[in-house]
């Protein structure tokens, strides 16, 4: 097999998952009943506890503890479809007694979990002062946003700032700013990537930070369906690589080739829909129209924002009239587009997710969604008023020939911008980890 021939099949590898593998509609998975139930008194120990889902689950990503920490052994029970577990108690002495439960949603890796108190031959005491972990540490739970929110940050500074140098500005493939923009958003993308993983096994297992620098944590992450599209999520940041290095040593010659491309939009692609794969955008009653409702939704936001930022921090400190008439006039342009998919899928995506204005209204999940919404319109008022600003000012700053007091207004107006952008992209962060049903 010819070096091309290699390279193509491991660009297409990854892209051929992460795009056919769409996950099936679900919500968080939740426990319905449990027997012996919670708060039972029982008149001698039982052998074993069954857990009933809500969905079927997978027995490696069901964890039952005792409160000292024990892990006990979990089964499928035969008859059912795979939402009936059973956890092999012991021998439990008389008395109160009492078992964490969590489970991993085998679709976004979303962990639910609670405990359950039984008394055996005695009333049970809900409250003993056991102190049991029941839900994920904050530190890992922060730490997990904080990985997520670096990544969508790098993905749109990556994808939107290799499409602004390829559409609209070539020779910025030259230009030292650009390229270690570019430089920047792929490392850190990668490195969010790999973080995520080892946060996902600690936040799953209810683990602390220690967790996630564990090798087991990350082995176990990897034989799940959400460590799998994380794996294909770095995969395809190591693929990157070989795109932005061919476009940074090409330059514009690269950028006009086809087959350059065609592999540059495989990759982008990949990585946005693995992107997606992680989020809510499959729990509703049509998952195919929230998958693509998503790819459209991040495509435009990407779009969007590394165009903006390339614009602010590589462009506008040239000063350079000719490119500030070429490259301004057409991001406008794009921007619009963006702005356009990204308010359509936007709407697709919350009547796919949450469902009903009840659920809008009066879950924290609904709460997020509204203050992401307001700050959008924020920020889309702002461009739209000063749009026509920016025409007359850019037709100053080209008779003038980039005089730095015409230039630097286009600074703050895009510093501006972009910062109500990035707290879109922090809200994004938390409604990732965020139950839609909450």
């Amino acid at each position: 097999m010819t070096p091309r021939r290699t390279l193509l099949l491991l660009v297409l590898t990854p892209l051929l998952y992460v795009l056919l593998g769409s996950p099936q509609a679900s919500a968080h998975t939740e426990l319905v009943t449990s027997s012996p139930a919670n708060g039972a008194e029982l008149k001698q120990a039982p052998d074993h506890l069954t857990l009933t889902f809500d969905e079927p689950v997978e027995p490696a990503g069901v964890r039952v503890m005792t409160v000292d920490g024990d892990r006990l052994p979990v089964s499928l029970v035969p008859g059912h479809k795979g939402e009936v577990v059973r956890a092999a108690l012991g021998r439990p002495a008389d008395g109160s007694f009492a078992v964490v439960w969590s489970v991993v949603d085998e679709e976004d890796g979303h962990a639910s979990s609670g405990r359950l108190d039984f008394g055996i031959a005695a009333p049970a005491a809900q409250d003993r002062g056991d102190e049991a972990v029941t839900a994920p540490s904050p530190l890992v739970r922060n730490g997990l946003v904080a990985a997520r929110w670096a990544g969508y940050l790098s993905l749109a500074l990556f994808i939107g700032g290799l499409a602004f140098v390829t559409l609209l500005w070539p020779r910025g493939a030259h230009e030292p700013r650009a390229r270690a923009l570019l430089g920047l958003a792929w490392t850190c993308g990668l490195l969010a990537s790999v973080a995520a993983i080892g946060l996902q096994g600690a936040y799953a297992t209810l683990g602390g930070l220690r967790e996630a620098l564990r090798a087991e944590t990350y082995a176990d992450v990897l034989t799940t369906e959400p460590g799998v599209v994380l794996a294909a999520r770095v995969l395809l940041w190591v693929l990157a690589a070989v795109v932005l290095s061919a476009l940074l040593q090409g330059g514009p010659r690269t950028s006009r080739s086809p087959g350059w491309r065609v592999g540059a939009l495989a990759v982008c692609l990949g990585l946005l829909r693995a992107t997606g794969m992680a989020g809510h955008n499959a729990e509703g009653s049509e998952p195919t129209w929230g998958a693509i409702a998503d790819l459209v939704h991040v495509l435009g936001v990407s779009l969007w924002i590394g165009g903006l930022v390339m614009l602010a921090l590589a462009v506008l400190p040239r000063r350079r009239p000719d490119e500030l008439a070429a490259v301004v006039p057409g991001y406008s342009r794009l921007a619009a587009v963006s702005v356009a998919g990204i308010v359509a899928a936007g709407l697709v995506l919350a009547w796919q997710v949450v469902g009903s204005y009840d659920a809008l209204l009066h879950t924290s999940y609904g709460h997020l969604l509204l203050a992401k919404t307001a700050v959008l319109a924020a920020v889309l008022l702002v461009a739209l008023a000063s749009r026509q600003w920016v025409r007359t000012r850019l037709d100053l700053a080209v008779l003038l020939r980039g005089d730095a007091a015409t230039v630097r207004p286009f600074g703050y107006s895009v510093a501006a911008e972009t910062g109500l952008v990035l707290v879109v992209l922090a809200v994004t962060g938390l409604l990732v980890t965020a139950n839609p049903g909450q």
